[in-house]
């Protein structure tokens, strides 16, 4: 069964969510911790702006939840007593919802992001990598990228620019009324600042990037008409710039308190807007005590967030229906997994018994008997095991689409005494099999 828990922008603020959040970097050890539980047989983990979730596939729920608490607590430095009420869990039919839900952007922040999907493409691929995807939570979640995809195609939810990014531009925007006459700062050149840039457009006055990678700088500021600065002349860079939109992978703040005091005291007291849509965050959360000094960080785009919400809920439903009618085709998939080992125990236990009884015949009144001979009564014990399971196992597979399915399986265990056999074990689909990341 899939168990997700994790902790997102509805149940904790972002000074909570950026203890359990993880880099990439960080991931395949994340991973290995959560792979050593052996409560766990498959595990995912993904890390964005908005949640930190665990999805994970398990036979025994209970243990499985422990496990994830304790290695969530481990992450995060708090105590698990102290880390449970920002959790939330999703077990069986509703984790899967709730996986497809995700990746489809009905459950972000900004409803239709579209960045949401390659971050879950990211996490299956570290998954896959690191060994610990299976064939079943594999499988769930390789057929989320189909949701998603089907959403994308056969909605307008995610219809024009619409991601934090775009959201923080729009708080810019909202603040100055207009950003022409104004100097913006892109802190950062990852995925979250070419959808700042993109946001932008020839808004504002001037534009110019600075980042750690000089090249990576180079390249967004080229694609956008802007103008790149050195990491090094990041404090010049605040002292010009009247909007500042931060958005790096580093673990700590790389704009501190002191270092916006010294850049207020060269600006003169001159107004100067921090949106920080890092997480873990990057611009030091007590900045926002000095004068003239406004810090936002992703928690405080919720405002902003509402009137997009208003705009796109008319595409919701149609969206729903679509993870819904997904759902169901999962669900019936993973009902079949528990039919054909049944089908497989009882055509080995029928065959046993009448191998058993043949073999004793041979050894005593039919000992007589040649090798041709022999061969021949085996094969009609072969042929016999065959026709009298054949109507009974063809009804089974046909019902493995149907909800009573369980109840027939348990019935065929229990009548003919057959052992319980897990579900079989598959390598997980490819990452390249799913949909192309979307920009």
């Amino acid at each position: 069964m899939i168990v997700v828990i994790g902790v997102s922008h509805r149940t904790a603020p972002v000074e909570v969510r950026e203890k359990f959040a993880a880099s990439s970097d960080a991931l395949p050890q994340v991973l290995a911790r959560l792979s050593s539980r052996q409560e766990l047989r498959e595990t995912l983990f993904l890390s964005t702006c908005n949640r930190v979730e665990v999805f994970a596939a398990s036979k025994a729920l209970p243990p499985a939840e422990g496990a994830i608490h304790e290695v969530l607590a481990e992450r995060a430095g708090i105590a698990p007593a102290d880390i449970a009420p920002y959790l939330y869990r999703r077990e069986g039919k509703e984790a899967v919802r709730h996986i497809f839900r995700v990746a489809a952007s009905l459950d972000s922040m900004v409803l239709g992001e579209p960045q949401i999907l390659g971050q879950v493409k990211d996490a299956f691929e570290a998954a896959n990598a690191a060994g610990t995807l299976g064939s079943y939570l594999g499988r769930c979640v390789h057929r989320a990228f189909g949701v998603a995809k089907r959403v994308r195609s056969e909605t307008s939810l995610g219809a024009g620019l619409v991601s934090i990014s775009s959201v923080a531009i729009d708080l810019a925007k909202k603040i100055f009324g207009e950003l022409a006459g104004h100097s913006v700062l892109l802190v950062g050149a990852g995925e979250m600042a070419e959808q700042a840039a993109k946001s932008l457009g020839k808004d504002a006055r001037e534009i110019r990037v600075c980042n750690r990678s000089y090249e990576r700088g180079t390249a967004l500021a080229q694609s956008i008409g802007g103008e790149v600065a050195p990491w090094s002349a990041l404090e010049p860079e605040l002292v010009r710039s009247d909007v500042v939109i931060v958005s790096t992978a580093s673990p700590g703040y790389v704009i501190t308190k002191e270092t916006l005091k010294r850049v207020m005291r060269v600006r003169r007291g001159r107004t100067l807007f921090v949106i920080d849509i890092s997480v873990p965050r990057n611009v030091e959360p007590n900045a926002h005590t000095i004068d003239n000094v406004f810090v936002f960080n992703v928690d405080d785009l919720e405002g902003q967030v509402a009137e997009n919400m208003k705009l796109r809920q008319s595409e919701v439903s149609a969206a729903e229906a679509i993870v819904e009618e997904e759902l169901a085709d999962f669900e019936a998939w993973a009902r079949s997994l528990d039919v054909q080992p049944a089908i497989v125990a009882l055509r080995a236990k029928t065959r046993g018994i009448l191998m058993a009884e043949l073999e004793r015949s041979l050894g005593t009144r039919l000992k007589h008997l040649g090798e041709g001979e022999r061969a021949a009564l085996t094969q009609m014990v072969e042929s016999a095991t065959n026709k009298l399971l054949h109507e009974p196992t063809t009804r089974l597979r046909a019902s493995a689409s149907s909800s009573s399915s369980g109840e027939l399986v348990q019935a065929l265990k229990h009548l003919f005494e057959l052992p319980d056999v897990g579900r079989p074990d598959e390598p997980a689909p490819e990452a390249g099999d799913g949909p192309e990341r979307i920009h």
